[in-house]
């Protein structure tokens, strides 16, 4: 696994979860739409930590600055 993800990708990533798990917290969504943006966090953190994004590679993206150059 080669690494395709940079520094603001992963920060943003985070951050998106961070907002997502206090949005359930405070009871602000609920039922179906809860499960689903959690899950969807949970992705995003476990991106984040390994620093690849498997959608990325199909269409040949990568925001790590430290492999282009």
């Amino acid at each position: 696994m080669k690494k395709n993800m940079g520094v603001a990708d992963k920060a943003i990533r985070v951050l998106i979860a961070i907002v997502i798990a206090a949005l359930y917290y405070f009871n602000v969504i609920e039922g179906t739409l809860a499960y689903v943006l959690m899950a969807l966090a949970l992705i995003f953190l476990i991106t984040s930590f390994i620093s690849f994004c498997p959608l990325y590679k199909p269409f040949g993206i990568s925001t790590n600055k430290s492999e282009e150059k």
